[in-house]
């Protein structure tokens, strides 16, 4: 049976849904606007679908769960953070709703390195690209 070119495409606009729902959620948080962290049925409701609906969809149109678009674009901004010195770590664990020792263990998870560890390597990589180009 060939399912309708129009099944298709409502599989693609709820992955973008998501996605454009989760950049703002994000944005929100780490801009203060929010200070608690959204779930799957949380931005399932957002976009007036079923959870197992959203991940099953977001799954089938992108090859990948809706976890792994979260987690990916948490382990940006986390990075992205731990770039700026002047912000402890524990700030950062805190704007993105995660006790310091909670966020340790998923920074890590993801970077095979903790955030001071990450930190560190990124202040002497831009310590030695200072130098070269000097």
């Amino acid at each position: 049976m060939k399912l309708p070119q129009k099944f298709f495409a409502r599989r693609h606009e709820i992955a973008a849904d998501y996605l454009k729902e989760l950049d703002k959620h994000l944005d929100d948080l780490v801009a203060g606007r929010t200070t608690e962290m959204l779930e799957v049925r949380d931005f399932a409701d957002l976009i007036h679908v079923h959870p197992v609906h959203l991940s099953n969809t977001v799954k089938a149109a992108t090859g990948q769960s809706p976890c792994y678009f979260f987690e990916k674009r948490l382990m940006e901004i986390s990075k992205s953070m731990l770039e700026n010195a002047n912000t402890p770590i524990s700030e950062i664990a805190r704007i993105l709703t995660y006790d310091p020792s909670n966020f340790t263990k998923f920074f890590k998870h993801f970077a095979g390195q903790t955030p001071k560890q990450y930190r560190e390597a990124y202040l002497v990589a831009l310590t030695q690209q200072a130098l070269v180009t000097a």
